[in-house]
This record gives structure tokens, sequence and C-alpha cells, in this order.
């Protein structure tokens, strides 16, 4: 373990993604499809170019579950590119967090897990950081919130699908499948609302997937260094980041409902997580 190398790369992972989502919200110019072509694109030229200089079978073992998480987690993609037309991108990507809530029901139905009540308090709390965002804030439309909350719906259900993959492939066959999908899928929805970009978008688009496959790789990297209770508590630094972005160079509006909604949904999660690590300690103590 080494913690401080891990605290690094985490924020180093949370300011590529945010830069990442930062150009998403810049480019609301371009369909939502247009940017997972693109956001796919970058990121592939350095999936291809690893698995290839290190032998890796690109096609990897288990394809039905592989071609699967590249298709549940396209769809999510896709419905959270077309909520950043709707919603502030601070307030989007606090959203998409709860997507652990929905990712605990999966694991109950499909992987027979349990969920301790206090959990489901955590839970709770999350929520109603949600209802009190739409209820409250005024910049967050029903249909920006509906498409936002569906993408969560689908994010969680990829956390299920990639735990049933397991160790049994390497992550960036899991990650190069999840690529090709969603370029075959953004490219094939764009052709109907293609925009030919022009001069420096052209740097930008393709930028997206750059600074998505550093932002997986950094994550990967800090929760290999470090304990996960020390680390994934530094990933909601992202919403933070993502309301600076917002309100320096988008020229968003926040208000302290805003905040408050936010502050609901990542105090539930830290929670839930806080707890599922005391438990953990218990049974290896």
């Amino acid at each position: 373990m080494d913690l401080k190398k891990a605290v690094v790369f985490m924020l180093l992972s949370t300011l590529a993604f945010t830069a990442m989502n930062g150009l998403l919200k810049f480019l609301t110019t371009y369909s939502a499809y247009q940017m997972v072509f693109f956001r796919s694109l970058g990121s592939l030229f350095f999936t291809f170019g690893y698995l290839l200089s290190r032998g890796i079978p690109v096609l990897g073992t288990h394809r039905k579950l592989l071609v699967l998480r590249g298709l549940v987690g396209s769809t999510s993609m896709v419905l959270f590119f077309m909520a950043l037309h709707y919603i502030p991108l601070g307030s989007a990507v606090g959203l998409r967090y709860i997507a652990p809530i929905f990712a605990a029901v999966f694991a109950i139905l499909l992987l027979r897990e349990k969920v301790k009540p206090i959990q489901w308090l955590f839970f709770g709390i999350s929520f109603l950081g949600v209802l009190v965002l739409k209820g409250l804030d005024r910049n967050i439309p029903l249909i920006g919130l509906v498409l936002v909350l569906i993408s969560s719906v689908f994010s969680g259900l990829v956390y299920i699908i990639i735990r049933r993959i397991g160790s049994r492939e390497h992550p960036v066959v899991i990650v190069n499948y999840f690529m090709c999908i969603a370029a075959i899928i953004g490219g094939t929805g764009a052709i109907f609302d293609w925009k030919t970009p022009v001069g420096i978008d052209w740097l930008l688009l393709l930028s997206l997937g750059v600074f998505g496959y550093f932002g997986q790789l950094f994550m990967t990297k800090a929760f290999q260094m470090g304990e996960t209770n020390v680390i994934a508590p530094l990933k909601y630094l992202e919403v933070f980041f993502a309301v600076l972005i917002g309100v320096v160079f988008l020229g968003e509006e926040y208000f302290i409902w805003s905040f408050v909604g936010m502050g609901m949904i990542i105090a539930g999660l830290l929670l839930n997580l806080w707890y599922k690590q005391r438990l953990l300690r218990k049974r290896l103590s």
C-alpha cells in the first residue's frame, strides 16, 4: 500500500473526469450520440494499443457478458450525455452518484445479496437529496432528471455485470468492449443528427476519450494502492470540481438547495461506504 500515491492518483482521476464532463457540457451543441462516438474513439486508441502491445487477446473469453456490459454501459452513457443538455453540470454529476443505490437493488435481485436495514436508511438520505434537488432547484427540469436517473439505473447494472465477470477478464479488455460498442451505437445514432466539427472542436471532441481513459486508469491505480475507505470518498470531489467548472467557465448558476441536495446524496453514499468497511473489518478481525 502507498497511500500518498493512491491519493495523488485519485485526485488526478477526479480532475480528468471533471475535464471530460466540462468539455461534454461545453460541447452540447453536438448531439449526445456524436459525443459518445468521439468519447469512445479517443479511448479506443489507448485500449487497442495497450492490448496489442502486450499480446492480450482482444476478444476475451466471456463474450456474452462483455457485450452485455458494453450495451448497458453505452446506454447509460448516452442517457447521461443527453441529460447534460438540460441540467447544470454539477447537478448532473451529483445525481449520477446515486447509481450505487440501484446497484444494491440489483445485487439483491440478481446476486441474492443482503442489505442491512441501516444501509437502506443511508440510501434513503441520498434519494431524499434527489427529491430536494428536483423539488427545490428550479434549474432541473423533469426531462433532465428522468434521463440522469435512468442513466444511473443502467450504471448500477454495470456494477453487477462487472462483478459477475470478476477477475476472469483483463480490465482493459472490459473497457475495450465498452468503448467499441459505444462507438458503434454513438456513430449509428450520430448519422441522423451529424454536425461536422469545425476548427478546435475536433481536438475537444477527441479529448473526451483521452480524459476518460486516463480518469479510469488513474482511478484503477488509486484503488490498487490505497484502502477503499480512504480513497473512495475522494471520488466525490468530482461534484465540487464540476460545480466550480460550471460557475467559472460555463456561466451556470446554483442555489442553496442545489448544494443541500448534492450534499445529502453524497452524505448517504459516504455513510453506506463507511458502514460496509466497518462490517468488513469485523469479519476480518
